[in-house]
């Protein structure tokens, strides 16, 4: 019987011009894919973003296999700046180009495509769970989080969840994620009192104050790292005034930070801390700053176990390399499925993602659906 292509498959998710919130197409054809074979779907959409669930085997069973990944991918910037059409899926010397190639497209069609043929080649006792997002470049507000809460509400779950996202550096089978940092962002206004710059005296400048809490904030050293966790870092990522004159003390100024936390802080923690290094510099400057912190997602981290062994035995097999635990880069919607059940993260090698000229080479799409497969065979014959 004919197997189903993952590689053809990229290729028409490519063409699906899926720009964070538009569907494009992409869930649809999925839907239909899916279907075919049996999968019975559901459309979980909210807020203007498109959400697809898709479930083989019997609601509730006890051994169910989750994969998790979005459709949705960033915008492509200047059209001119690509050697390729970014939606054509052009394959030139075996790489195929196009948004979305590497982050993720061909990572969910490598799942779907394992999932299909293997449900129908070999029927586990067990089911399989296919929750795919289109919000995960955007807000994910209202995608993944959606999915999760729609599970809940008809009590639908997974024992055990991949999220497909690219997790390799360099090479095929390098890297699996079993957790990441926790992300979050803080707005800081510092005000003073507006006056002429050649009578500091008669104002209170807001700038040395600013200037001071960057540097206590850039120069703290959070931590030195955890067994699993490189150190916290911390990020000034904009100071703007935005004061043409020279002569013009401002009333106020603005500046932001990022902050990649490991799990020995909490997002709500660290906040505190920037209200009390504010305040600290407030009453030595006179100033009154405000705070607005968002917080993107706390740190977790799947225990080396079970999960991460079967992941870790399918990928040496298929690549021949033993692929290193980690938790570094940035964050992803395993942030959301960790509550849910156990979850990590294996797909493709990473480095075109988000960039100009995207690609995949045609050879690895077919290797990672084959990572995916043994996977499933492992996880239901074990």
């Amino acid at each position: 019987m004919s197997q189903t292509d993952p590689a053809d498959l990229t290729a028409a998710l490519i063409r699906c011009p899926s720009v964070t919130p538009d569907e494009g197409g992409a869930l649809v054809l999925l839907k239909g894919l899916l279907e075919e074979a049996g999968f019975t779907c559901t459309r979980v959409d909210k807020g203007g973003i498109a959400n697809l669930y898709a479930r083989w085997g019997e609601k509730r069973h006890a051994k169910t296999f989750g994969f998790n990944g979005h459709t949705d991918v960033v915008p492509i910037g200047n059209p001119d700046d690509w050697s390729a059409d970014p939606f054509g899926a052009e394959i030139r010397d075996g790489v195929m180009f196009g948004r979305g190639a590497t982050d993720m497209k061909s990572g969910v069609a490598a799942f779907a495509a394992a999932a299909v043929d293997f449900v129908r080649d070999t029927p586990p006792d067990g089911a399989i769970v296919l929750a795919i997002t289109g919000d995960e470049e955007g807000d994910a507000q209202d995608g993944t989080i959606a999915l999760l809460d729609w599970m809940a509400a008809e009590d639908e779950r997974m024992s055990v969840c991949l999220v497909g996202e690219p997790t390799c550096p360099t090479e095929m089978g390098e890297m699996i994620k079993i957790g990441r940092r926790g992300s979050m962002s803080a707005w800081f206004t510092v005000t003073g009192r507006q006056g002429h710059s050649a009578y500091p005296h008669r104002a209170l400048n807001p700038l040395p104050a600013m200037a001071r809490l960057m540097d206590r904030l850039a120069s703290h050293e959070l931590d030195q790292g955890t067994e699993h966790f490189d150190a916290s870092t911390l990020a000034v990522v904009t100071i703007d005034t935005g004061n043409p004159a020279t002569n013009v003390i401002p009333a106020q100024t603005r500046a932001t930070v990022n902050i990649r936390f490991n799990d020995s802080h909490s997002g709500a923690a660290l906040g505190d801390w920037l209200r009390e290094e504010a305040a600290a510099v407030d009453a030595a400057f006179g100033t009154s700053t405000e705070l607005t912190v968002k917080i993107s997602g706390e740190s977790f981290l799947t225990p080396p176990g079970p999960l991460s062994d079967l992941v870790s035995q399918a990928v040496e097999a298929e690549t021949g390399r033993t692929p290193e635990l980690s938790t570094t880069g940035g964050t992803s919607d395993a942030r959301f499925v960790k509550d849910h059940c156990p979850v990590v993260e294996f797909g493709l090698v990473g480095k075109t993602m988000h960039q100009v000229d995207e690609c995949v080479p045609v050879e690895q799409i077919h290797q990672l659906k084959a990572i995916y497969a043994r996977i499933l065979r492992d996880y239901f014959s074990g």
